[in-house]
């Protein structure tokens, strides 16, 4: 109600202390008493969001005390400015990352997913104005709903089940993607997909896969490449990822039907 902070973090943050007990009532009246995970979704370059994110984990834990919750996890997803949003947003988001940076070290969220805004706008140039956010959003929104569902589902080959899923949720720092394999009959083509998608997209701009702990590989397939394509092509991406990552890491995997024939 105070129409935004002016870019101003501090402003915010005294906002935010000031309305503690509102923002606490407003959480609990909107999640009830049962639910899994707090994701705190927040804009890193602007005051409001800046701001308001970090002490937010704090009332986000506290809801949690309150609740009867069996996990006590609290998630962040934040996103980061474009590079013509100017040099004070920019500070506001080096400040807003390093803090929440500093939060994961210390086990208090998982995740953290970051979302580049200079990456989305490189990625669709063309897009119209009116459309650009929408698409971005909902590129982002589905990829991670597209984990969500799957998790969920049972599979008739191999599983990437809910535990799984939750021990990568578990593991601070977190980049998805999703890409088509259009050559599946090429032995490497997998392992080659899972690697370029790791350098390329939407999520992981500047993130070294070398400091990975967890990872998980979906393969979805229609009938046909399930029943033609070798267990070792899939072995091969699963190794490759546990040679990119960092020594001792766990890898996942998860093999499901789609209802696609690609």
């Amino acid at each position: 109600g105070e129409g935004g902070a002016g870019k101003d973090p501090e402003v915010a943050k005294k906002l935010l202390n000031d309305k503690r007990e509102d923002v606490i009532d407003f959480m609990r009246y909107s999640f009830g008493d049962t639910f899994d995970r707090i994701i705190i979704c927040a804009g890193a370059g602007g005051g409001t969001g800046s701001g308001s994110a970090i002490p937010l984990v704090d009332l986000a834990t506290e809801v949690q005390a309150l609740s009867r919750t069996t996990e006590k996890k609290v998630g962040m997803i934040l996103t980061l400015p474009k590079k013509s949003e100017g040099a004070k947003v920019a500070e506001n988001a080096a400040v807003a990352l390093r803090n929440a940076y500093s939060l994961v070290t210390a086990r208090k969220i998982s995740p953290l997913i970051l979302l580049d805004n200079e990456k989305v706008s490189q990625l669709y140039p063309n897009v119209a104005i009116s459309k650009f956010w929408d698409v971005a959003n909902k590129n982002f929104a589905g990829l991670f709903h597209l984990f969500n569902l799957t998790s969920a589902k049972d599979s008739s080959y191999s599983s990437f089940d809910k535990n799984d899923y939750k021990g990568i949720l578990d593991s601070g720092l977190v980049v998805f993607g999703a890409a088509p394999v259009k050559n599946w009959k090429d032995s490497v083509a997998i392992a080659r997909v899972v690697r370029e998608n790791l350098k390329s997209n939407v999520l992981c701009a500047g993130i070294d896969p070398s400091t990975g702990t967890t990872a998980g590989v979906i393969m979805i397939g229609g009938t046909e490449v399930l029943d033609n394509l070798p267990q070792s092509y899939i072995d091969q991406s699963l190794d490759q990822l546990n040679r990119m990552l960092k020594q001792g890491s766990t890898v996942h995997g998860g093999v499901y039907s789609g209802d696609k024939p690609t």
